[in-house]
């Protein structure tokens, strides 16, 4: 089912962007976005950007992956795209993971709107190997059901942390 949400230019942009890794600078790597928050316009006619929910390559965080997850608002839903950088028992990777945050606590109208309009930002982001809908802070907290959705028992760590 269709919502006839559009989604934002810069929405496209920022994905092209994680989603090519030309070799840079080491100030264009610190620049890079490692996780973005998408979420709906106050109209409720586009996906946009959400302002000041992003983390940078380059940000000074101990655990990327523990500032994602207190990114994310406990009571509505977001479109997050995640560069988790892991590695298996023969290399070191990089992915991008589409996440689809509905937790429990968000407004049923809320739920239904985002899951309608999924489709429109997942059609934009051409390429996404790894797709995660996450219902609540217990299924994301735990890194090891990310690094099963990357991979599965061969993934070793994520973002430099044993499993």
């Amino acid at each position: 089912m269709a919502s006839g949400v559009t989604v934002n230019d810069e929405v496209i942009r920022v994905f092209n962007d994680m989603k090519v890794r030309k070799s840079s600078t080491s100030d264009e790597v610190k620049k890079r976005k490692k996780a973005v928050l998408f979420c709906l316009s106050e109209d409720k006619k586009k996906i946009i950007v959400e302002e000041g929910k992003q983390i940078l390559v380059g940000d000074s965080v101990d655990d990327p992956y523990a500032c994602f997850v207190k990114l994310l608002p406990p009571n509505d839903c977001r479109y997050c795209l995640y560069d988790a950088t892991y590695e298996t028992k023969e290399s070191k990777k990089e992915d991008l993971v589409f996440v689809f945050w509905a937790p429990e606590g968000a407004p049923l109208k809320s739920k239904m709107i985002y899951a309608s309009s999924k489709d429109a930002i997942k059609k934009k982001f051409t390429g996404i190997k790894h797709e995660w809908q996450v219902n609540g802070l217990d299924d994301i907290q735990d890194r090891s059901t990310l690094a099963e959705k990357l991979g599965g028992s061969v993934v070793v760590s994520l973002e430099g942390r044993p499993l």
